[in-house]
């Protein structure tokens, strides 16, 4: 081969080869969960049928270290100054933040997903995960200002906002019509693995 064909290879060489090691690096990545919130239509040993919100089938199967949380409803009193929580806020008409839900984490939850980004609830909502700073009961409700590592915000909890915390739950509580938020991961082989789920208890809709 020309001395000027080989100097003018060797680099096109180079960048395919980082260009192959980085679409197998890709490749070897673990899936990214996915969620799903829904209904559980039926349970066969390990694997979860369960029908999503929007009319999709499911069919999970339970990880062998699978987390399992329930969910209780709460009230709003329950939320004091120093409640680490997590809330989905829409924007109000009037620029506040109004609350879908509030969730208030057992204090071995604390510093979860702290922060605040967009979330899938709902249309322009945010799931903001903060430490209660502040709290002013008026005419409709509570406002919160919560405080978080990068930021803070003010939250409109009306009284008819569903409040919630996490407690511990067995695997006996997964059953038909049961209401849950099963997060996955899709297999190489085309199935779905749960890692984790939240459980709706005593009929429960988890609201986040």
């Amino acid at each position: 081969m020309p001395k000027h064909h080989s100097t003018l290879l060797r680099p096109l060489f180079a960048v395919a080869m980082v260009a192959a090691s980085t679409l197998y690096a890709i490749a070897q990545q673990p899936p990214s969960p996915t969620r799903v919130r829904g209904t559980i239509e039926s349970v066969e040993g390990d694997v979860l049928a369960v029908k999503s919100r929007s009319g999709e089938d499911f069919k999970l199967r339970m990880a062998g270290d699978i987390r399992l949380a329930g969910i209780v409803k709460i009230s709003l009193s329950d939320i004091k100054v120093g409640s680490f929580v997590g809330t989905t806020t829409v924007p109000g008409p009037d620029g506040s933040q109004n609350a879908v839900e509030v969730h208030v984490f057992p204090e071995e939850m604390r510093g979860t997903g702290e922060g605040s980004r967009p979330f899938d609830l709902r249309p322009n909502s945010t799931m903001t995960n903060a430490t209660v700073a502040e709290s002013v009961t008026g005419n409709d409700g509570h406002t919160l200002l919560v405080k978080y590592k990068d930021g803070e915000k003010k939250v409109v909890v009306s009284p008819d906002t569903p409040v919630v915390t996490y407690v511990p739950a067995e695997k006996s509580e997964l059953k038909t019509g049961a209401k849950v938020i099963a997060f996955f991961k899709k297999l190489p082989d085309g199935s779905f693995e749960a890692n984790r789920i939240s459980v709706g208890l005593n009929g429960l809709t988890p609201p986040m």
